[in-house]
């Protein structure tokens, strides 16, 4: 079994620390910084041998230089970022596999928040790391890409499993959720969502990972049914 730890970082980050028992590896997704990740694996005698990066924002890839020469860890990300991205060691694109221990993770291109983001989905244990691009309730900004691009990303993550674990990179839930309730007020599952949202940050409880099935029922950018209504969603959610 893999053990999945959230690190919250700077405002609203979350890095992710996941570790293999059965072989000993422990990998870093997306470190925005380096001394959080490196005490919190200190402290469950973990040993970070890899760092995973799903696109180039320094919120993501800040702590890979401080995590390397800690560790000596190897560091993977995106081919197509290689360029932005002076840390890495692998660079990967769709199809790739990436492994801790005996647990495989296939690499996903999903680009719009930027050029060349990607995702690492792990199958056989039904998690996926999404970076930027899926939210709960949410989906990245089109930084890099267009409307088209992140509609057929909502497509192809919201195909997956509904059962599948999604680790999205930032707490940005409450937000999204209070913006897809003026969009899709009559939806029952996104209010009674809501309800436990707001109860959850109260209590300044992480809202994350999702799933994907949450995501089916609740997220307005999955559900959109076009392009062009995605593309309507995500510029009224940014200026809002």
């Amino acid at each position: 079994m893999l053990e999945v730890i959230r690190i919250p970082v700077l405002s609203d980050n979350y890095v992710w620390l996941m570790h293999d028992a059965a072989s000993g590896e422990t990998v870093v997704i997306d470190p925005a910084v380096a001394d959080p990740v490196l005490a919190a694996a200190q402290a469950r005698g973990w040993t970070i041998g890899q760092v995973w990066n799903t696109h180039w924002h320094g919120d993501h890839v800040g702590g890979n230089a401080a995590i390397k020469a800690a560790t000596g860890c190897t560091i993977t990300g995106p081919a197509a970022e290689a360029d932005k991205i002076g840390t890495l060691d692998r660079m990967v694109g769709e199809g790739d596999e990436v492994r801790i221990g005996a647990h495989v993770a296939t690499v996903m291109e999903i680009p719009a928040h930027t050029a060349g983001h990607i995702a690492y989905h792990l199958a056989d244990e039904h998690i996926v790391f999404v970076g930027d691009t899926l939210f709960a309730m949410g989906c990245g900004r089109l930084f890099e890409g267009t409307a088209a691009q992140m509609f057929a990303n909502m497509a192809r993550l919201g195909a997956l499993p509904e059962d599948t674990a999604v680790y999205c990179a930032h707490e940005y839930t409450l937000s999204n959720g209070r913006f897809s309730l003026e969009v899709e007020p009559d939806n029952a599952a996104l209010a009674a969502r809501m309800v436990e949202v707001e109860a959850a940050r109260a209590r300044g409880e992480a809202t994350v990972p999702t799933t994907i099935g949450l995501e089916r029922a609740t997220n307005i950018f999955m559900r959109a049914r076009n392009v062009d209504e995605l593309a309507q969603r995500r510029a009224a959610k940014d200026a809002a």
